[in-house]
């Protein structure tokens, strides 16, 4: 496994979605005029922490070190995550995900606790597979067991695989050509909607064209925001990339600017450029600000070199834990600045 890929997606992950969980549900025009531009840590006084994107990823990383490369085996060390990580009472957990999770710990099977939805949720955990399963044909497997945990719909299917793909292009040949990308891509697409595939036809289209990613938003008529809809989502996320190959802080800041759910389009973006660019390409700026607990910037970095580590052996192995009460602790104090920002937005200015 590429160590250096591995790091930057994680921590590309962690600094998209700290940036943009301040403007979550904001439209580009309210987001603009209430924080000010995206190009810095916003959440709480100059400083950032990180929301279920990140949390997720990292879900899954733990899990991947567990499962000794066996995908049923990742299903079930995911389960077991997702069920404890609901006890620790997280803020602002998708509906879908909720549910499914709250099956689990009824006793339902990793493989009938999902429930049917098109949500954002296993796109937003899926980076991380793309760059460390090495074949392509393994990789359809592992995303399968981590969507279906808590979502049956094929789309939320379809569109978390576009992400791991692209994730496992990013990681072995980069982003610079947009068309190889999109070759790579297309033929793993093929399923009940031809949305996704479309819609990622004209993000290739309108990065030949010189658009910018918010334009593109809005020649899908997201001109509001991008929704929680993953063929919304996963479309304008890899748009952002194309955009910017290279450049973490370029890719994150224009999918905040399309507004909406700006915390998981930005987390998509992130991991993906930073899979190509490894952690020296995350703005050091954006780590030296993120100043969330348990799961910090090193815990994160002892995360991914444990991944590293653990490569394609066939025997499990323990990953890295955060301790419970502190879960806890972390997780009533940001409930807290998130509600603080809920009452701000009932004030002026208006859109």
């Amino acid at each position: 496994m590429n160590a250096d890929s591995i790091l930057g997606c994680l921590l590309g992950t962690a600094v998209g979605d700290s940036l943009g969980l301040p403007y979550e549900g904001l439209s580009s025009r309210r987001a603009e005029r209430l924080l000010g531009p995206p190009d810095r840590q916003r959440f709480l006084w100059g400083r950032g922490m990180v929301s279920d994107d990140t949390e997720h990823t990292c879900l899954v990383a733990q899990a991947l070190i567990e499962a000794g490369g066996d995908p049923p085996r990742f299903q079930t060390a995911l389960a077991r995550r997702l069920r404890w990580w609901l006890l620790g009472i997280p803020a602002g957990i998708g509906l879908a995900t909720l549910r499914s999770t709250l099956r689990l710990w009824c006793g339902l099977s990793p493989e009938r606790s999902g429930v049917f939805s098109a949500g954002n949720g296993p796109a937003m955990r899926s980076a991380l597979l793309g760059v460390v399963c090495a074949d392509c044909q393994q990789l359809a497997a592992w995303v399968r067991a981590s969507t279906r945990l808590t979502h049956t719909d094929p789309r939320a299917e379809q569109g978390a695989l576009a992400v791991a793909l692209a994730a496992h292009h990013a990681a072995r040949w980069g982003l610079g050509d947009p068309e190889a990308v999109w070759r790579h891509l297309q033929p793993a697409l093929a399923g009940p909607s031809d949305e996704l595939r479309e819609n990622l036809r004209k993000a290739v289209e309108s990065v030949h064209r010189g658009e910018s990613t918010p334009a593109f938003a809005r020649s899908l008529e997201l001109a509001r925001g991008v929704t929680g809809y993953v063929n919304h989502t996963v479309p304008v996320a890899l748009q952002a990339c194309w955009t910017n190959p290279c450049d973490v802080r370029g890719a994150v800041m224009e999918v905040i600017r399309c507004g909406g759910d700006t915390d998981t389009t930005a987390a998509i973006a992130g991991a993906i450029v930073g899979a190509a660019v490894g952690e020296s390409g995350i703005p050091q700026d954006w780590l030296t600000t993120l100043v969330d607990w348990p799961r910090s910037v090193t815990w994160m970095r002892q995360l991914g070199t444990a991944l590293a580590q653990s490569g394609d052996s066939p025997h499990s192995r323990i990953s890295p834990g955060v301790p419970v009460v502190g879960l806890l602790l972390r997780n009533m104090v940001f409930a807290i600045i998130v509600l603080g920002h809920g009452f701000r937005r009932l004030g002026p200015p208006y859109d």
